[in-house]
C-alpha cells in the first residue's frame, strides 16, 4: 500500500510542478484578464497537493484524496474501508461513528448515550471489506456481540451507518429502503427534567409548550423528591447515598443498582398525597389537550407502582414508563392488569426476540425501544410492526445526539403505529448545530421533526466546526484513525 501511494504521489508531484509553470505562464500574459489572472492565483493556493499528504498516515491520506469522489456510487462496488468515531459532549458522553468506504461516502452512526465507543470498535474487523449495502447480511454477522442496554451501542451504532451509507450509494431517503413512508413530520415528545420549584417547572413547561410548539410532554417524578419530606417514605435511610435515592452510577452493592423488589422501599399515604400534587401541578399548566406521560420513578417494588398508579389515574397520563425492570414480564402483565393507565418499556431492550414474551401477552401497552439499543433502524420497525399484529402502539426512546434521532425519524417515518419520539436534549443550545441537513430543511419545527424528502440516507452531515467544540473531555481526538481494530482475533461462530 505505502509503496502504491508512494508512486502516485511521485507522478502527482511532477504533474502539479507541470501546472503550477502553466499557471504562471498564464498569469503572467498580457491578454489574461483580471477575473481569470483571479482565479487562477486562488486556483494556485487553495488545491492540496497529494505530494503534501506524505506526511499523514496512509488513512489520512486516503480520506482526503477521496473527499471530493461522487457520492451517488456504483452500489454494487462498495466496500467498507475504515471505522473512526468521535467523542462528543451530548448526554455526558456520546461517540459518533463513521464508516468509510472504497467510493468516498461515508455512514454516520452513535453508540448509545453512556455507552463505550469500543462496543463499534471492536466490530469494525468483522465488516471491513464488506459491501455495506447488505445491512442485514452484516447485521447477522455482529449482532450476537449485542446485549441488553448500552452493551448493544456498537451494533446499533454500525447498522445506522450501514443504513446512511447504502442510502446515499443508491441516492434514496433510508424511509424509502424501509418501504415507504407513513408521515411527513414525527411528532416529539418533550423530555422535562424534575424541577426544583413549582415556578422552575413552570417555566421549563412553557418554554417546551408556548416558545417551542410541543404537543407532548414527559416528567420525572422521583421519590427522590420526597426523601426531605418526614413521613413519605419507608427504608429511605438504609439507601441514601449522598443524600439522595440515585438511579444510576452507584457501587454494585448500592440502591443504584437494586433491582424493584429488592429495595423494600415504601411510599406511604403522605407521600402519595405529596407525588400527586406534583403532577396535579403540571396538568393544571398544561390541560387536558397535551398528554402528559412520567419517567424515573425510582426504585420500588409492585406492590407500590400499583398503588401510586391507581393514585395518577384520574390525571390520564399518556404511559407510566419504567415502573419496573423490563425483563420482569410477569410482574409486568400484573401492573397492566391492575391499572388503567397505559404501561411502556422497552428503551433497553436488546432485538425483537426480547420485546416478544411482553407483547405475546399483553404485559404492555406501549413498546418503547431505543434504536441504539433495540437492534438498529431495521430491527426497530420489526418490532413496530410486530407489536401493531397484537394492538400495541410503539414510542421511541431517545437520549443522544442528531445522528441517533435522524434514524429515529426514518425509522418513525415508515412505522404505521408510531406515537412520538423523545426529544431528551431541548435545553441545550447547541445540540441541532451538531450536524447540517442536507436538503436545507429545519431539523425540528414547533415540536414536530421534518421526515427528509428526497435527501438520501439520513438526510444529515456532521457540522464539523460545530462538533469539535463539544467534544468530551475524554475524547480522544477527532475521528482519528483506529488501525488497531483491523484485525479479527477469534473465531465468532456460536455452534459447532
Amino acid at each position: 500500500m505505502k509503496s502504491i501511494i508512494k508512486q502516485i504521489t511521485d507522478k502527482n508531484i511532477n504533474q502539479e510542478k507541470a501546472k503550477a509553470e502553466a499557471i504562471k505562464v498564464e498569469i503572467a500574459n498580457p491578454s489574461t484578464s483580471n477575473n481569470r489572472r483571479s482565479f487562477l492565483k486562488k486556483a494556485a493556493l487553495g488545491g492540496i497537493a497529494l505530494g503534501g499528504l506524505m506526511k499523514l498516515s496512509i488513512e489520512d491520506t486516503i480520506a482526503q484524496t477521496t473527499s471530493n469522489v461522487q457520492r451517488a456510487s456504483n452500489p454494487s462496488e462498495l466496500k467498507i474501508t475504515d471505522m473512526r468515531y468521535a467523542l462528543t459532549a451530548a448526554m455526558g458522553g456520546t461517540a459518533i461513528i463513521r464508516i468509510d468506504t472504497n467510493q468516498g461516502i461515508c455512514g454516520l452512526g452513535e453508540v448509545r448515550d453512556g455507552a463505550d465507543p469500543r462496543y463499534a470498535l471492536m466490530l469494525k474487523s468483522r465488516i471491513l471489506g464488506l459491501n455495506p449495502c447488505n445491512v442485514e447480511m452484516i447485521f447477522k454477522i455482529i449482532r450476537q456481540f449485542g446485549g441488553q442496554s448500552r452493551q448493544a451501542g456498537g451494533v446499533c451504532g454500525v447498522e445506522m451507518a450501514l443504513w446512511d451509507l447504502c442510502g446515499k450509494a443508491y441516492g434514496v431517503p433510508v424511509w424509502q429502503l424501509l418501504g415507504g413512508r407513513y408521515r411527513d413530520k414525527i411528532r416529539l415528545y418533550a423530555d422535562t427534567p424534575e424541577a426544583k420549584s413549582t415556578e422552575e417547572q413552570i417555566k421549563l413547561i412553557k418554554y417546551r409548550t408556548e416558545e417551542q410548539g410541543y404537543t407532548w410532554l414527559k416528567m420525572d417524578l422521583s421519590i427522590s423528591e420526597l426523601i426531605n419530606i418526614p413521613g413519605t417514605l419507608v427504608n429511605q435511610k438504609f439507601w441514601l447515598n449522598n443524600g439522595d435515592l440515585k438511579q444510576w452510577q452507584g457501587d454494585y452493592m448500592s440502591y443504584e443498582n437494586a433491582k424493584h423488589p429488592f429495595t423494600q422501599i415504601q411510599i406511604t399515604d403522605k407521600g402519595l398525597e405529596e407525588l400527586v400534587r406534583i403532577v396535579e401541578n403540571v396538568r393544571n399548566i398544561v390541560g387536558y389537550d397535551i398528554p402528559l406521560s412520567t419517567d424515573h420513578f425510582g426504585h420500588f417494588d409492585l406492590n407500590n407502582g400499583i398503588r401510586l398508579g391507581k393514585a395518577l389515574e384520574k390525571y390520564r397520563l399518556a404511559w407510566m414508563e419504567d415502573l419496573l425492570s423490563w425483563d420482569l414480564t410477569n410482574q409486568w402483565k400484573t401492573l397492566s392488569d391492575a391499572l388503567e393507565t397505559p404501561m411502556l418499556t422497552g428503551e433497553d431492550i436488546y432485538l425483537l426476540k426480547n420485546f416478544k414474551p411482553l407483547i405475546d401477552i399483553h404485559a404492555i401497552d406501549i413498546v418503547h425501544p431505543d434504536i441504539a439499543t433495540s437492534g438498529g433502524i431495521l430491527e426497530t420497525k420489526k418490532i413496530g410492526d410486530y407489536a401493531e399484529e397484537l394492538g400495541i402502539a410503539m414510542a421511541i426512546h431517545q437520549a443522544g445526539t442528531p445522528v441517533s434521532f435522524m434514524a429515529d425519524i426514518h425509522c418513525a417515518a415508515a412505522t404505521q403505529n408510531f406515537l412520538a419520539c423523545e426529544h431528551h436534549n431541548i435545553d441545550v443550545p447547541w445540540w441541532e448545530n451538531l450536524v447540517k441537513t442536507t436538503d436545507g430543511r429545519q431539523l425540528i419545527t414547533k415540536g414536530f421533526a421534518n421526515v427528509p424528502l428526497s435527501a438520501p440516507g439520513l438526510g444529515i452531515e456532521l457540522n464539523e466546526e460545530e462538533l469539535k467544540k463539544h467534544l468530551s473531555p475524554n475524547a480522544n481526538g477527532y475521528f482519528e484513525p483506529t488501525p488497531e481494530w483491523n484485525d479479527k482475533r477469534s473465531h465468532d461462530r456460536l455452534w459447532s
